[in-house]
């Protein structure tokens, strides 16, 4: 075994073996995979091997195409049998909102460029004979779906990657990872230490007792997953396989026979105090008492199932994480990477998996936009094994359930709550969550002053209120309050910090104390990583504020990139303060008899920030807006928070203060044409496309992403504001988008507009399609909506009102 390597992957599974081909291929060839056991003896070697692409989001999607890609030509390449089989796959819907479901998914697949097909229930059967149409009111047919042989795939990646000049040490077990200075140093296994900076964890289910070996949290759950191998009875092998998702099963062909299997309501996690030292190559104990609801729906589907022999109930060990997404990417251990919680679809994924980890771990920054898989995503919570337990059999339970957009999960709720919390409750909202934090939707007692008429149709009605209206029309018209402490806040200080931060941030962030700026941080390839707004506190002080589902991706970024010399210092300080937006014509009057402090525009202007009370609470007034109106957002103490809110309250009513959500705010900053990092913009595009030019100072020196920037031409594709012709159909995000007959983008987000009374969504469009006036059509839940290319912002286009 090498005793030094520039790499070394820990776990012998597909997704190990796939890393490591991938580093081979990218020109790294002195890298080194140990594995405690044999190759795939942990969950691989079990799985069912069903390899579907079309996934809920582009990244997953294309990294599943890239499996398949990578599939169809690996076994020419080392001349071993995969077993890959590209049969298809049937997706049904037994249901009007599974119908719709699939439907919307045939938009997407156009984007993505997937030929999927809808097909009827008797089309479907003539490509799956033995299945019953009882109940089935149509299906997704996508050609080029298939399965493959876990163990004969696992084996060509290894084959593949010791050709490059990999080594692969099998019976092998890691007992140790050693750092320096919060750096890898090495793996410390039975048979003699490895010395690398880059270490891999692959570990699959045994992947959290990787991590403890490094200080690094990994918050997966190994589930009990069965399914049935049945005889062969003489049915095609070329079937395709099939998902009957009403029913929670599935079906792939086998040697003439089949393999049935699903997701359970009753779950079985496994294991939850560390997997045995000797639990290698083998299987559970066949539960059929647990499989018995499976095994009667099926019978639904497929009725000559009840006569088929039974090969063997296999029940075997997967591991899922709390949000159903991969855990993939470095960890706060610098050098230390995560690639696992495959959450059973890891053969689909593999191929693409370990060549996205590859590049990120080569390049430095994914290819793709990985956001919603990234390692660092999970905060402090997800280090108890109650809260991850719950978050995971809720995601186990509910795998093959119609997720409407809004949907709210339940589970480990309620955990964290703001200082105004009970002041919510009282106040009728209805919550919703994200990293942990409840947070108003809306206020229920304001649908009174809303308009049910403006329900949008279909799947966007479904999670809506009238009071979203009602608390966008006060915001706009009088005042609005929106608690909004969940908002992310990292504090940047030492003597290194402005320079850390100029070097950093697109935008020139090192301004005069009390100024606040808007700005980006980009990647090497000047795409956008990092969205938010800095104040300058003190000479030596900055505070970021960011969305609340990006504050430990912004947090790990800054950290990552931070000098370790101690002239910079990176706090999170959410917890630790409240916020309250208080926005709206009427702020300005409501705010200014409760402190002793001059908001005249003259005294206190836009993107400025002052120290102040409010009435007897300590604040710092910061002059923003994400909804474009006159206001502030008002930080205090989280102990003050109460009393901030009670105070600001008592006086708000002879001003028309209304409580609002968030669900207002999304629809305020659609008619601002404000951005939403993840969708409008993600490390994919940069300022330049997104139309954010003015947050960008090419001429203030070097800072991260410049190069690229700088030396891009014209981009080829912008993002636009779009407006439907139907006010009531609204895009959610997805959907796709023509030009003509050209298909030419996909929708990032969209919404309604409840001031200009218009369906707003987003999109890039090649440049050449993207003038004013262009009229587009987007294709929602298979109707073509017409619209056109507007000029943005829709509302107060001049910024007159934030300025106010």
């Amino acid at each position: 075994m090498r005793s030094t390597a520039r790499a070394v992957v820990i776990g012998g599974g597909v997704g190990g073996c796939s890393i490591l081909y991938w580093l081979t291929r990218l020109g790294w060839d002195d890298v080194v995979l140990v594995e405690r056991a044999d190759l795939t003896s942990g969950s691989t070697f079990h799985s069912a091997g069903l390899v579907g692409q079309l996934r809920s989001s582009l990244a997953l999607t294309r990294m599943m195409m890239n499996s398949v890609e990578l599939y169809r030509t690996l076994e020419a390449e080392v001349e071993l049998e995969t077993g890959w089989r590209e049969v298809g796959s049937l997706r049904l819907a037994s249901s009007p909102e599974r119908l719709e479901e699939i439907t919307r998914q045939a938009g997407w697949a156009k984007t993505f460029g997937l030929p999927l097909e809808l097909v009827s229930a008797d089309e479907a059967r003539a490509l799956f004979p033995p299945m019953s149409t009882e109940g089935v009111l149509g299906a997704a047919y996508l050609p080029s779906d298939g399965y493959i042989d876990p163990s004969q795939l696992t084996f060509a990646l290894a084959e593949g990657a010791r050709r490059r000049g990999a080594e692969v040490n099998t019976t092998t077990r890691v007992t140790g990872i050693t750092t320096e200075r919060g750096e890898v140093a090495g793996v410390v296994t039975d048979k003699g230490v490895i010395e690398t900076a880059v270490v891999i964890n692959a570990g699959g289910m045994y992947a959290r007792e990787i991590g403890a070996l490094a200080g690094v949290n990994v918050p997966i759950i190994p589930m009990a997953h069965e399914y049935l191998v049945l005889e062969p009875s003489g049915l095609p092998p070329d079937m395709p396989t099939m998902r009957d998702p009403s029913l929670l099963v599935y079906f792939r062909p086998e040697s003439g026979g089949l393999i049935m299997g699903g997701y359970e309501r009753n779950c079985a996690p496994w294991s939850l105090d560390g997997i045995p030292a000797d639990f290698n190559g083998k299987l559970l104990e066949e539960d059929w008492p647990r499989f018995e609801e499976l095994m009667e729906n099926a019978i639904v589907r497929v009725p000559t199932l009840e006569g088929m022999g039974v090969v063997k109930l296999i029940n075997g060990p997967e591991a899922f994480t709390p949000d159903g997404e991969f855990i993939l990417g470095p960890s706060e251990v610098r050098g230390f990477w995560v690639a696992a919680g495959f959450c059973a679809h890891g053969l689909a994924g593999a191929g693409g998996m370990g060549r996205l980890v590859a590049e990120w771990v080569v390049e430095g920054t994914p290819s793709l936009d990985v956001w919603h898989m990234d390692s660092r995503r999970f905060g402090a919570a997800y280090r108890s094994r109650e809260y991850t337990l719950a978050r995971t059999a809720e995601i186990y339970e509910t795998y093959y359930d119609v997720t409407y957009p809004g949907h709210e999960r339940t589970a480990g709720r309620p955990l964290r709550v703001s200082s105004a919390y009970e002041r919510l409750v009282e106040r009728g909202a209805s919550f919703g969550e994200k990293s942990g934090w409840e947070r108003a939707n809306w206020f229920e007692p304001n649908a009174a002053e809303g308009d049910e008429s403006l329900r949008p149709r279909g799947w966007a009605g479904k999670h809506w209120s009238p009071a979203i209206g009602a608390e966008h029309r006060a915001c706009r018209e009088a005042v609005a309050i929106f608690d909004e402490s969940s908002f992310a806040k990292i504090d940047v200080g030492g003597e290194g910090a402005a320079a850390f931060l100029e070097s950093l941030c697109a935008n020139r962030v090192a301004r005069g104390v009390g100024t606040v700026t808007y700005s980006q941080m980009l990647n090497t390839r000047g795409g956008i990583e990092c969205d938010f707004t800095v104040t300058r506190l003190a000479e030596e002080r900055f505070r970021i504020v960011t969305g609340t589902a990006f504050g430990q991706h912004d947090l790990a970024w800054i950290r990552q990139h931070a000098p370790r010399d101690g002239s910079v210092h990176v706090a999170d300080v959410t917890s630790a303060l409240a916020c309250f937006g208080v926005w709206g014509p009427n702020a300005r009057a409501l705010l200014q008899p409760l402190t002793t402090t001059d908001l005249a525009n003259d005294a206190f202007g836009y993107m400025q920030a002052r120290e102040l009370s409010i009435g007897a609470v300590p604040c710092l007034a910061v002059r923003v807006t994400y909804v474009g109106e006159l206001g502030w957002e008002l930080y205090c103490p989280s102990e003050f928070g109460g009393r901030l809110w009670d105070t600001i309250w008592a006086a708000g009513a002879e001003h028309g203060l209304v409580a609002g959500g968030y669900k207002a705010i999304d629809s305020l900053r659609l008619e601002k044409g404000y951005r939403v990092w993840g969708a409008d913009i993600t490390p994919e595009e940069t300022p330049f496309a997104a139309g954010l030019g003015f947050a960008v100072k090419l001429d203030k020196g070097a800072f991260l992403g410049r190069d690229a920037l700088a030396g891009k031409p014209e981009p080829e594709q912008v993002l636009c504001c779009l407006t439907l012709d139907d006010p009531r159909s609204v895009a959610l995000g997805s959907e796709p988008v023509r030009v003509g007959d050209r298909l030419v983008g996909r929708v990032t987000s969209g919404g309604y507009g409840y001031s200009v009374e218009r369906s707003i969504a987003y999109a890039y469009l090649p440049t050449p399609d993207a003038g004013v006036g262009t009229r587009v059509a987007v294709e929602i839940f298979g109707e073509w909506v017409e619209g056109e290319v507007a000029a943005e912002p829709l509302f107060d286009p001049a910024g007159a009102r934030v300025r106010a």
